[in-house]
């Protein structure tokens, strides 16, 4: 069971405000980065994928970048599924790998709405902006709102998902907010769209990310000091826009969870950690709930008795996810799953041996899942 591929190395920028940074060279930088962890030369990369930046859209962006890397891969391009790209290229680069049609693979992300523009999350919404609907916080403020609806628990559940995220942020050197939580605090939050408060929204950041995935085989050929083997992955598209879903609770993330648990043959109940994309606490919530975590009554209980924290039952965002660490959609989630397989998190969880991580795009248009082991 599994994938026979692994990912070598890891690598990033600093999170935050990086004024002047353009995304290509956020995007050299953490590739060279992933490289040198990997202990891998640039020579040895065949395949290159790379998001598209959400900030200010590129055509053939994946030509500019390998020309700017001094690379002519034989194998990639550039991916767009929003949030969930990231997990998505990874799936891509294994499974091109297993096909023969590539040997090293770089996936790499980097955006810059911190110092450039935010206009692809602050824009009118169709024809729905007519009616107040301007941002992409509107969107989740409804399918929050009718999470609530249904479970009276539920801004404990995102009360106790914020509070976790920033304390696993305080202790990382790395995120863009080390400033710790506590239940005052966020009742006491302005609004951002109502229900959503200030903490139940993710940072604005400038940052790139980058990940070297190959084979195993390839990773003992070439001496890798630590790779990270890719178990399971799996996608779930729900595809129709808020406004025309049946249910706003539900997405196909229990569809992507299913493939990679299948896929890794392994269950929840196996995971050590979980590295959830955390762009609201809704978010959480929901995935959690679709990938079989418990029910929503469940997850509640569970988030009240310390659960998501480091020493919990089911350590959450270990190193403050999108909420604390950086709000750059998704591959630092991967970074952090990587480093808590390796034992190097500075919230590491002891014995962690199994990671389930989770990358979501659009407004729960789409779903990508991908779990880790040893």
């Amino acid at each position: 069971m599994g994938a026979n591929s692994v990912i070598a190395g890891i690598g990033q920028t600093a999170f935050g405000k990086l004024p002047g940074r353009s995304t290509v060279s956020m995007n050299i930088e953490a590739c060279g980065n992933a490289l040198t962890d990997a202990g891998v030369e640039k020579d040895a990369v065949d395949g290159l994928l790379v998001k598209v930046p959400t900030s200010r859209v590129e055509m053939m962006y994946g030509q500019t970048l390998a020309e700017a890397m001094g690379l002519e891969p034989r194998f990639g391009g550039v991916f767009d599924q929003g949030g969930a790209s990231n997990i998505s290229m990874i799936a891509l680069a294994s499974m091109a790998i297993e096909a023969g049609q590539c040997d090293v693979v770089l996936v790499s992300l980097a955006d810059n709405p911190k110092t450039g523009t935010r206009q692809a999350y602050e824009k009118s919404w169709g024809d729905a902006a007519d009616f107040g609907w301007s941002s992409v916080v509107a969107g989740y403020a409804l399918i929050a709102r009718r999470y609530a609806h249904e479970f009276p628990g539920a801004f404990d559940l995102f009360r106790e998902i914020a509070i976790a995220c920033r304390a696993h942020g305080a202790s990382n050197p790395e995120a863009q907010l080390k400033l710790p939580l506590d239940a005052g605090k966020y009742d006491n939050a302005a609004w951002v769209v109502e229900p959503l408060r200030r903490d139940d929204c993710c940072l604005i950041s400038d940052a790139g990310a980058a990940v070297v995935v190959m084979s195993q085989r390839r990773a003992r050929d070439l001496g890798v000091a630590a790779p990270v083997p890719v178990l399971g992955f799996g996608q779930g598209n729900s595809s129709s826009d808020v406004t025309l879903r049946h249910d706003l609770t539900q997405t196909r993330a229990d569809v992507s969870a299913e493939t990679a648990f299948h896929m890794a043959g392994l269950s929840p109940k196996d995971m050590d950690c979980a590295q959830i994309y955390d762009c609201f606490t809704i978010t959480v919530a929901m995935t959690l709930e679709s990938y079989g975590f418990g029910t929503r009554s469940e997850l509640a209980d569970l988030a009240r008795s310390g659960g998501f924290l480091c020493d919990g039952a089911l350590p959450l965002n270990t190193s403050g996810g999108l909420l604390s660490e950086t709000g750059m959609p998704g591959l630092q989630l991967v970074l952090e799953g990587v480093r808590q397989m390796r034992g190097t998190s500075t919230s590491q969880v002891k014995d962690a041996k199994k990671c389930i991580v989770s990358n979501q795009g659009g407004i729960m248009h789409t779903h990508s899942t991908l779990i880790l082991g040893q």
